[in-house]
């Protein structure tokens, strides 16, 4: 039901998945990754810095799922970048996945002081099999350019906000030139835009709901896109949108909407 996209390492990816991001004291998480993997879900997204990495490796053991079925990804957090604090921040999260393994390890945030050292580290980790691919989030172009002189392994993810009100397509640009494939957070901008009067009179065009519009968006811009939710109906609706595409006028139109909206920091104040 959900397409993959190709890796510029060789592996696939699938193109849509399960966001985890702050949840709430009162949100099953594990729950929520179990009715997602009941939903046909198989990509889970989380983070050193979300506290929930256990909560998703019970729910990755107890789905019954073969582990290579999975596509987990995590993210080393801010306060454990650099090379060596990197490496044993990555080992802890696999101890908390209870994994042997991940198939995409994330560099979360572009901290100035640790940049360099911290992809150092994430190469090393790679090479020794333990990522089946590396990359980074909230890398803008400035960040890359730093990268190039030092780096051994070309990203093979960038991870950052994408949504028709933060879209930035020098940057969508700069990563598909280069083979990185780009993969887009807050899909849905927490909810903030459901009541645009444009998105709602598309969402009605197209008998969806405007969720499904905006998720809808980010796959026809080639992005993986990974929307939150721990709501099973509303995980169903999000996975429910490959049968109806946006025509290239409403893309286009869609496209004009950026006001630079963000639910998360600017990557350019690192």
């Amino acid at each position: 039901m959900i397409p993959f996209v190709t890796l510029n390492n060789g592996i696939q990816m699938p193109q849509l998945g399960l966001g985890i991001y702050d949840p709430q004291p009162d949100q099953d998480i594990k729950q929520a990754v179990l009715w997602a993997f009941e939903l046909g879900y198989r990509l889970v997204d989380t983070a050193a810095a979300y506290l929930n990495e256990r909560e998703v490796g019970a729910a990755m053991r107890e789905s019954g799922l073969d582990r290579e079925k999975i596509f987990l990804t995590t993210k080393v957090q801010n306060s454990d970048q650099g090379f060596e604090p990197t490496l044993r921040a990555f080992e802890e999260s696999l101890r908390q996945l209870n994994t042997e393994y991940v198939d995409l390890y994330l560099i979360h945030w572009p901290v100035k002081q640790h940049r360099i050292e911290t992809w150092k580290a994430l190469e090393k980790i790679f090479v020794d099999g333990k990522a089946r691919a590396i990359g980074v989030s909230n890398y803008y172009i400035p960040h890359f350019e730093e990268l190039w002189p030092e780096a051994e392994i070309i990203p093979a993810v960038n991870q950052f906000e994408l949504s028709p009100y933060c879209y930035l397509p020098e940057q969508l640009a700069y990563c598909r030139q280069r083979g990185i494939q780009v993969e887009g957070y807050a899909p849905l901008v927490r909810g903030l835009k459901a009541h645009d009067r444009r998105l709602i009179q598309l969402a009605e065009k197209y008998a969806k709901s405007t969720f499904q519009v905006l998720i809808r968006w980010s796959l026809q811009q080639g992005a993986v896109t990974i929307p939150k939710s721990v709501s099973k109906s509303r995980l169903a609706a999000n996975v429910d949108v490959f049968d109806f595409e946006l025509s290239k006028e409403d893309m286009a139109e869609m496209n004009t909407w950026h006001d630079n909206t963000r639910v998360a920091d600017d990557p350019m104040d690192y």
